[in-house]
């Protein structure tokens, strides 16, 4: 019988990628979230869930060394901080790779594999349900999905990227995080099409923006107060397209993707009551729906350099 054969992950060219489809073992699959609380034996620190899409999940775990079990998702990790040596062993091959920023693991739904990382880990992580990547994969006019391919601290700076920006809408404006988390995930998945699946897909381009009825309705949806449904599936339907077409028009109208022009939206909402009016921020921030003055705070300083309140005493 041979050695089983290493593969590092950031040395072999492409043509030699450690990416191997792996076979859907028979027997049930658990919920992703479960299974990994099951094996990193902790909580994630923070965690949002959304049933039209997916869940995004941010751990910090210890040295772990287990079977992961076959999961019901796709999961797709990548790492905020560090660097860490990665050992996946799938049948009779072992695939070494480094989590460091800039590179992205991926267990395909089904799949089983043993797990050796010897130190403690930050890590995000993506549960993608592969009835959300065949939905973006027939709104993006791509042929159906296969499996996506395994990879082990596989370089991947975009699809990296795209998942810690997706981390950082996790605790904040539920309406807004939400949708930002909606809009990420789509793009997640059109960027593991193309470049996580054994055939790549091609996105076709999308021409031309929204018609001026269907812009209004969603803008005005947009403007409603914070209760409203403003998720990504709502607008699509109001203007009758999918998602991904809606996304794309709305981004050609506007010059913004509907996430960053509800939060221009409401940024400018804020400084209205912080200029205008005597409410506190506490206030302010339960009214454009915040879940704390600290996460308002946060947001509005990301956006505008300053805290709500020294802008408002500068104003003044």
């Amino acid at each position: 019988m041979s050695k089983p054969i290493l593969h590092d992950a950031l040395r072999d060219s492409p043509a030699a990628s450690d990416a191997r489809q792996t076979e859907a073992p028979a027997g049930p699959r658990c919920p992703a979230g479960q299974e990994m609380a099951r094996v990193l034996k902790t909580q994630p620190l923070r965690m949002a869930a959304d049933p039209s899409s997916g869940a995004i999940a941010y751990w910090k775990h210890d040295a772990l060394h287990d079977v992961v079990r076959p999961m019901a998702d796709h999961v797709v990790m990548s790492y905020p901080a560090g660097s860490q040596r990665l050992e996946r062993r799938t049948g009779k091959v072992a695939s070494i790779g480094t989590a460091r920023s800039g590179v992205v693991t991926i267990i395909p739904a089904g799949s089983t594999s043993r797990w050796d990382i010897h130190q403690s880990l930050h890590v995000v992580q993506l549960y993608l349900p592969h009835a959300t990547l065949a939905r973006v994969a027939g709104e993006a006019d791509t042929a159906a999905p296969g499996d996506l391919l395994e990879r082990t601290g596989h370089p991947d700076p975009i699809t990296s990227r795209l998942l810690l920006s997706a981390a950082d809408a996790l605790d904040g404006s539920a309406a807004l995080d939400a949708l930002f988390r909606q809009q990420l995930t789509d793009l997640l998945a059109t960027r593991l099409l193309s470049a996580h699946a054994g055939v790549p897909a091609t996105v076709q381009a999308t021409v031309g923006g929204l018609a001026p009825t269907a812009l209004r309705r969603a803008i005005e949806r947009l403007r409603s107060d914070s209760d409203a449904d403003v998720s990504l599936a709502a607008l699509a339907t109001d203007a009758g397209l999918s998602r991904f077409h809606f996304c794309r028009a709305f981004k050609e109208s506007t010059g913004l993707s509907p996430h960053a022009w509800l939060r221009q939206h409401r940024l400018e909402q804020a400084m209205n009551m912080l200029r205008d009016t005597d409410a506190s921020v506490v206030s302010i921030a339960a009214a454009l729906g915040y879940s704390s003055q600290t996460a308002f705070a946060a947001a509005f300083r990301k956006l505008t350099g300053e805290t709500p309140s020294d802008w408002r005493r500068r104003l003044r």
